[in-house]
């Protein structure tokens, strides 16, 4: 599937919820939904500078294929990276690199947040596209 199709698929799940609380809940499920990183990517390397919360991202290249994990301390967080994992992993660097991310608009993901958030997810989103620009070569 496409990062425009997996985008429009998530867009498609956050436009049944009205309320900030529904959306909330659904970021806190699909947290619940993420793999768990190994715990040997659970260190100072994978960690993301910039967010309030502790936020691991491991990737891996393989095929010209990108695959991430993740994890954080905190759950809306989780749900936040997982998210992006959903759209971004599978995908090859290229795809990544250049992908405008317009979901987060679009599910209101910006409105939902603190200014600090949304910085911290200004940085999830710099990191993944950083770990593809070096898969690029």
């Amino acid at each position: 599937m496409s990062i425009q199709a997996k985008q429009d698929e998530i867009i498609a799940e956050f436009s049944s919820f009205n309320s900030p609380v529904d959306r909330y809940d659904h970021i806190i499920k699909i947290a619940k939904e993420l793999p768990i990183i190994e715990k040997q990517y659970k260190n100072e390397d994978c960690l993301i500078k910039g967010c309030q919360s502790k936020v691991w991202l491991h990737s891996e290249f393989n095929n010209n294929i990108v695959a991430f994990t993740a994890d954080s301390d905190t759950v809306i967080t989780k749900g936040i990276i997982a998210l992006l994992i959903r759209v971004l992993s599978g995908h090859t660097p290229k795809e990544i690199f250049e992908s405008d991310l317009y979901f987060i608009d679009k599910i209101g993901m910006n409105k939902l947040f603190s200014p600090i958030r949304n910085n911290g997810l200004l940085e999830m989103v710099k990191q993944i596209k950083l770990y593809s620009k070096q898969y690029m070569g």
